[in-house]
């Protein structure tokens, strides 16, 4: 828990949650007074029909002085990389948007705050942003951008649809670059259940798993308080009920409902209790460097960070078992952890994912590379992480 006694708890985006909830999309931009809207999605959800059934939303829902969807912009690339992200930047001008709606996963979700973030201050390269790795801004310095941004999430993972900051993945560099800046979440988030329903059982656990990540790194978090907790552990409570139902039964629109609230709470509690995230400090190097999905990086690294770490996860053990639906009284700290390591094993197993990142292949070679990637990463400021811990870390995840 936050030992300063001061803390800061934001929450700017609004949030609409229902089946069917994506209908009110026109009348809630002509609220933030849009008139051109630039839609941004990836080309998987075009080919599965996801960015059409949002279009007609536009010509269907009867509201007379809706704006104009000027325009669909689908070739947002895996980890949001900057290449993408400026042919989107560039788009958006030719078409004179002045409103952004963002369709998708995290990917998405930050690559639309990367256009909103070029457009209010005229850059024509996102990369000029993210040089030295990270760019933090705050008020006053960090203003409102007049750019009406909503985002719709298609899977329960990231939460990125409420968070102030960005990863996007700067090919030049070889790296995970981060923008942490006040007014780059949407304006308005919609939870719309249906569009997860066609999502592949697999996607299903690793975003989850994402989710989870997110809302337990908040609880360990030294930055945590009573307002982080208050969504950290509501949200890990909802995956750790919802998650093997929503992958085992994929048209449970309860389970997917939950999910998708619950992604949205564990991630605006993990950026307002922004410090040491080790588990995401490997994920963002496995990921950069191997092109291991970040869902199905965080899943594996999970209870393998909280093993080798346990130093830094054993005070708040009982937390962590709280968190988790887990009853341990009476246990020790040391034997709480292991609980809490067991049930995170175990939810992977129910859900069908792997252990270890096996069938990427990763040279045996690659260590130094890895470790070296995991020191430089901007989140590892936070907690750096002793090189024989990240090589016992590594070579568990490697399989």
């Amino acid at each position: 828990m936050s030992s300063t006694g001061y803390l800061q708890y934001t929450m700017r985006t609004v949030v609409h949650c229902a089946a069917g909830s994506i209908v009110r999309i026109p009348a809630l931009f002509d609220g933030l007074g849009a008139k051109r809207i630039l839609l941004m999605s990836d080309a998987g959800l075009e080919q599965a029909g996801i960015v059409d059934q949002v279009v007609r939303v536009f010509g269907t829902t009867g509201f007379s002085s809706r704006p104009a969807l000027a325009g669909v912009f689908t070739g947002i690339a895996p980890d949001a990389a900057c290449d993408t992200v400026n042919e989107a930047l560039r788009y958006a001008r030719e078409i004179s948007a002045d409103a952004i709606l963002a369709l998708g996963g995290g990917s998405v979700m930050d690559a639309a705050k990367g256009v909103k973030y070029a457009l209010h201050h005229n850059l024509t390269d996102v990369r000029d942003a993210i040089q030295v790795g990270i760019k933090i801004e705050s008020w006053p310095n960090a203003t409102p951008m007049d750019i009406p941004h909503i985002a719709v999430p298609t899977t329960a993972g990231t939460g990125a649809e409420v968070t102030p900051g960005a990863v996007l993945y700067n090919e030049e560099a070889g790296i995970k670059g981060n923008l942490a800046v006040p007014f780059i979440e949407a304006d308005i988030a919609v939870l719309d259940p249906n569009l997860t329903l066609g999502l592949p059982a697999h996607i299903t656990a690793s975003t989850g798993m994402d989710a989870l990540t997110h809302a337990l790194e908040t609880v360990a978090s030294p930055n945590s308080d009573h307002f982080t907790d208050a969504h950290a552990f509501m949200s890990a409570q909802l995956i750790e009920r919802n998650l093997p139902t929503a992958v085992n039964d994929g048209q449970n629109v309860a389970a997917r409902s939950s999910m998708l609230q619950a992604s949205t709470m564990a991630c605006n509690a993990f950026i307002n209790a922004l410090n040491a995230m080790p588990v995401h400090n490997c994920a963002h190097a496995f990921g950069a460097m191997f092109h291991i999905p970040h869902g199905d990086a965080n899943a594996v690294l999970l209870p393998i960070v909280m093993e080798e770490l346990r130093d830094f996860y054993l005070p708040n053990a009982e937390r962590l078992s709280q968190a988790l639906n887990l009853n341990v009284i009476g246990l020790s700290a040391d034997e709480q952890l292991d609980a809490v390591i067991a049930r995170l094993r175990g939810l992977l197993k129910e859900t069908g994912q792997a252990q270890n990142f096996a069938r990427f292949k990763i040279p045996a070679d690659a260590m130094e590379s890895i470790v070296i990637a995991v020191a430089s990463d901007p989140v590892g400021l936070f907690l750096p992480i002793p090189p024989e811990k990240i090589v016992a870390i590594a070579t568990k995840a490697m399989g």
